[in-house]
């Protein structure tokens, strides 16, 4: 792919970073493609599309797939139509955090900070965990490989840290790498969605629309029993929801995009777009090639990998199987990124409260943020630790729930309060002095507050199906942060916080600015 970056181009996304007061320390390098890649590699419907499917139709049967993944997308949109527009009128790393302190305040800006890190670390762990569980169904007998928790977090461990170590060598590595990815799951889903329709054993189109309650034991234990359909088809959205998101990565690699305020919004848009787009003749795809709706929803979990087991050729279920893995790897990879950006943004501004001076470091010779890039990495690894020590087991039925629902759930809570609450900001100061001009990708003033207004009721719906049971326990987990997160702002951070440059401290930092630039080799 050509590039026709020119030197003015490169002054004027320096000059716009400057001018929020930062260094362009890190490598900017990522074409547009490679921008939209990164957030198409994270979202990838190859991973929680797959790793999730049963969430669909152990609710409502067919319909969770062929409408609920229409409704689910439908939220996730709004979310990331409204974020674009903040995109392009701020591109720097660590996005929403940036947001939250130049739309809002201070507070905002360190509780956005607080809860898209909890967000990226928790998102990381559970694509990782996925994709334990999916090499457990797959190839993992092969190698004795059954996804006991000691497994799992052992296959998380040594998967995140070469993720890490990709991470570790440079932007454009890992931009190879998701490029790739974007091809790699473009090309897998084309291969299984012909399979599916070709060896289906006969094709019900009827089943995409038709709701069945599946819930309790006819849905595997996917879902508690219950017959309020409503409550069921809201549960099936859990799906799409915790699928269609990661769409934020390509708001924290700013600093690294060409031509960034053009670049940004229309990577999260259209990764958004193909991605419910494809995604949903996959779903749908897969629920049309089940043999028997009911012994399939019996399955639960499992009931991808036993579709595919009952039609496939042995030969070609392996090529699909194994390009999906290489995607669920390369997810994670570009989940890594994302999470260290934000962590490596934070710290700038000295959101930390030890270690923000280390965790800013950006290395002379990679150009990446390396201490974030490792601390993220280990934090996973602890969460889905003490995921997996803080299982819950039910009184009743003696059942434990999976590690991979409680990250899920924890994900969803996290990123998604994350993306309402500097969106909030933004829709209040649009307009107004904190905000008087969009950036050069808009909607009209009155579409983009429409839109806003429809992301943060579509948040309610999200933290409802979120906390709904068997995991109303999640709910304890968000009140419990929320109540530690302000009386540690009113405590310490009020007084010790400053947020981002402003005002005569942007014009204070042009020393500063030119010897961090100096010291990675950059020239302006």
């Amino acid at each position: 792919m050509a590039d026709n970056y020119s030197d003015k181009e490169n002054h004027e996304d320096m000059k716009v970073l400057h001018g929020m007061g930062y260094a362009q320390e890190l490598s900017r390098s990522m074409s547009k493609f490679s921008n939209f890649a990164i957030s198409f590699s994270i979202i990838c419907i190859l991973s929680g599309g797959i790793n999730s499917f049963a969430q669909a139709i152990s609710s409502v049967g067919g319909a969770g797939a062929g409408i609920g993944w229409i409704v689910g997308c439908l939220l996730s949109g709004m979310f990331a139509l409204s974020m674009a527009q903040i995109a392009s009128a701020f591109p720097t790393a660590g996005g929403l955090y940036h947001w939250g302190s130049i739309l809002g305040n201070r507070f905002v800006g360190w509780l956005t900070a607080w809860l898209n890190l909890l967000g990226l670390i928790t998102v990381l762990g559970a694509i990782n965990i996925g994709t334990a569980y999916y090499f457990a169904g797959t190839f993992g007998p092969m190698f004795g490989f059954t996804g006991t928790d000691l497994q799992v977090v052992t296959f998380v461990a040594a998967i995140t840290i070469v993720q890490a170590i990709f991470n570790h060598v440079g932007i454009k590595a890992t931009t190879f790498l998701t490029d790739i990815s974007g091809w790699i799951i473009f090309a897998t889903t084309a291969v299984l969605v012909a399979a599916c329709l070709i060896y289906a054993p006969a094709i019900d189109i009827s089943r995409l629309w038709t709701f069945t309650n599946y819930s309790g034991d006819a849905g595997g234990g996917v879902f508690p029993q219950s017959d309020n359909m409503g409550y069921l088809f809201l549960l099936c959205l859990l799906l799409p929801v915790y699928t269609i998101t990661g769409y934020d990565a390509s708001a924290h690699t700013s600093e690294e995009t060409k031509n960034a305020a053009h670049s940004v919004p229309r990577g999260i848009v259209t990764a958004v777009f193909w991605s419910s787009l494809v995604g949903w003749v996959m779903v749908c795809a897969i629920t049309l090639a089940i043999p028997d709706m009911k012994v399939a929803a019996g399955q639960g979990w499992t009931m991808f990998y036993a579709t595919l087991d009952a039609i496939l050729p042995a030969g070609l279920k392996n090529v699909i199987y194994l390009g999906i893995f290489i995607t669920q790897l390369l997810c994670g990879l570009a989940t890594v990124t994302s999470a260290s950006r934000m962590l490596f943004a934070f710290s700038r501004d000295d959101g930390m409260p030890v270690g923000s001076k280390a965790l800013s470091t950006v290395s002379p010779k990679y150009r990446t943020p390396v201490n974030a890039i490792w601390t993220a990495t280990v934090l996973c690894i602890l969460y889905v630790v003490l995921a997996m020590m803080l299982k819950v087991v039910d009184p009743v039925t003696g059942v434990a729930t999976s590690i991979y629902v409680i990250v899920v759930n924890s994900t969803l809570v996290f990123l998604f309060l994350s993306f309402s609450v500097p969106l909030v900001a933004g829709m209040l100061a649009f307009g107004g002095p904190k905000w008087p001009k969009p950036g050069p990708w808009a909607m009209s003033a009155g579409v983009y507050r429409l839109v806003t207004l429809l992301s943060v009721i579509g948040m309610g719906v999200i933290l409802f199906i979120a906390v709904a049971p068997p995991n109303e326990r999640v709910l304890y987990v968000v009140l419990g942060f929320l109540a530690l997160a302000l009386v540690l702002w009113v405590a310490v951070e009020n007084r010790r916080f400053e947020g981002p440059p402003t005002g005569d401290r942007i014009a204070a930092r042009k020393a500063a600015i030119a010897a961090a630039e100096a010291k990675v080799g950059q020239k302006g």
